[in-house]
């Protein structure tokens, strides 16, 4: 592996990111960038999308996203940065293939924020149809811009008390589906008339019409429901004893909202059998109507008002994660160190980048949330692909840790179903995120011809002992 120049070592920054995280904040972060009521947003197009089989698509997407949230561990313990699968592909691989993952996984992690002010504009459409959407972009993402600005600790007690009240919603709102099924009623009025099925089924689960590709199909989408475990890894020089704490807070983020997201999702593909066009006017933006179908009128604009906030919590992580990422390409100076890599002395914050997510967001207004998060879910599959590469590329063939059955475990069979697992996704990618995904990897590898002349060199590294 080759390390930079060192020409390219140049001039450290002067402030660095603040360890001031423990677990439970790091945990929060997780949840809030995870947004568990995302799952009313994607139900109906995952149910489309998996034959109404939605419970069983998350639980495949759990499994490929825990094998993963193994691999995440051990590279943290072994790299404690806050470049997450750039960093772990550039140390473990090359710093080349680092670069190509950074690049890949800015898609996932630049349209995060715009995914939440996406949502956001819908809420609020919703409930104030006569207003401009624009006024809602520009003023929300000026609120993600402002939180961040304070710093990370403040991100995390902002979004501790939301994470909170969302988990208390989706219990009222599940317990609200549970009683209409116990009463033998669903979305089709009364269950005994129209052969639905009762309360206790395996139906939503698995039924005659389940097909395999299908459940991947919706697996991959909801790729995008999970996207905040993996931005953790992001908060490494954030965090209080990152080796231990960072690996445990990214495997309870990813395990605690499947199993949020697997039993609601199993009472709501039971109220809503079959075709969900058949409840819904618009499949790929369904919260709205699911809670008006569910808890009328009152009950939807009470919640769709708190998803606003929801919505801005996730959004805030988002940003957070993102300009960390970028801090960190910006201090190894394979994108403009003065710029990305500036640290504010005020809040020790990567402000610049900030101010960079914010902007980004603010072209919400010019695309579809499906499109959007199509394109998450290329970026995401590309780090998580490499992040398990990356486990067997430092601890077999680097250290050679095969000697020992838990060493084989724990760094060849994880990694490879890891990756088998979201290899598997990888087959059913919408052709959409597919197109614009290589495009934008294109890009990538043009600019990386540039810095590396030609490929003559590697791409810059950054060395704590270059300081």
């Amino acid at each position: 592996m080759t390390d930079r120049p060192p020409a390219a070592a140049a001039a450290s920054p002067t402030h660095r990111l603040q360890k001031t995280l423990m677990l439970w904040h790091v945990v929060i972060i997780g949840l809030a960038y995870i947004q568990p009521m995302t799952l009313l947003d994607t139900f109906g197009m995952v149910s489309r999308d998996s034959l109404q089989h939605v419970p069983t698509s998350y639980f495949v997407a759990l499994l490929a996203v825990l094998l993963t949230s193994l691999s995440y561990g051990h590279m943290i313990r072994r790299y404690p940065s806050s470049g997450s699968a750039y960093t772990y592909a550039q140390k473990a691989i090359h710093p080349n293939v680092g670069f190509m993952v950074g690049w890949s996984s800015l898609l996932d992690y630049l349209l995060s924020p715009m995914v939440n002010i996406l949502l956001a504009k819908i809420y609020l459409t919703a409930i104030f149809p006569d207003i401009n959407h624009w006024y809602w972009i520009v003023g929300l993402t000026a609120v993600m811009i402002l939180v961040n600005l304070r710093g990370i600790r403040f991100v995390a007690n902002f979004n501790g008390l939301i994470v909170l009240f969302q988990l208390l919603i989706i219990a009222i709102f599940t317990i609200i589906v549970w009683r209409e099924l116990s009463n033998g009623q669903n979305a089709l009025g009364a269950i005994a008339e129209h052969g639905g099925q009762g309360l206790w089924s395996m139906s939503p689960f698995w039924t005659a019409q389940a097909e395999i590709g299908a459940l991947i199909t919706g697996a991959t989408i909801l790729c995008f429901s999970f996207t905040g475990f993996d931005s953790l890894s992001s908060l490494a020089e954030e965090t209080h004893d990152t080796k231990n704490t960072l690996p445990k807070a990214i495997f309870l983020t990813a395990l605690i909202s499947g199993v949020i997201f697997i039993a609601s999702t199993y009472f709501m593909q039971l109220y809503f059998p079959g075709d969900p066009a058949q409840y819904f006017e618009a499949v790929d933006e369904t919260q709205p109507e699911i809670l008006y179908l569910v808890g009328g009128a009152l009950f939807k604009s009470v919640v769709l008002s708190f998803a606003i906030i929801t919505v801005m919590a996730s959004g805030i992580a988002a940003h957070a994660g993102v300009s960390r990422l970028m801090y960190v390409m910006g201090r190894d100076g394979v994108i403009s160190k003065r710029f990305f890599g500036h640290i504010s002395p005020k809040s020790f914050t990567p402000s610049y980048n900030i101010l960079l997510v914010g902007a980004v967001a603010l072209t919400a207004g010019l695309l579809s949330l499906e499109y959007v998060v199509a394109l998450i879910s290329f970026g995401a599959l590309t780090a998580f692909s490499f992040v398990n590469l990356s486990v067997l590329a430092e601890y077999v063939w680097r250290q050679k840790r095969w000697n020992t059955l838990g060493d084989v475990l724990r760094y060849i069979v994880t990694p490879v179903l890891g990756f088998m697992s979201v290899g598997a996704m990888w087959l059913k990618v919408e052709m959409t995120s597919l197109t614009s995904g290589l495009i934008w990897g294109a890009i990538g590898i043009a600019y990386l011809a540039i810095i590396t002349r030609g490929f003559r060199s590697s791409a810059p590294q950054y060395h704590e002992d270059a300081q």
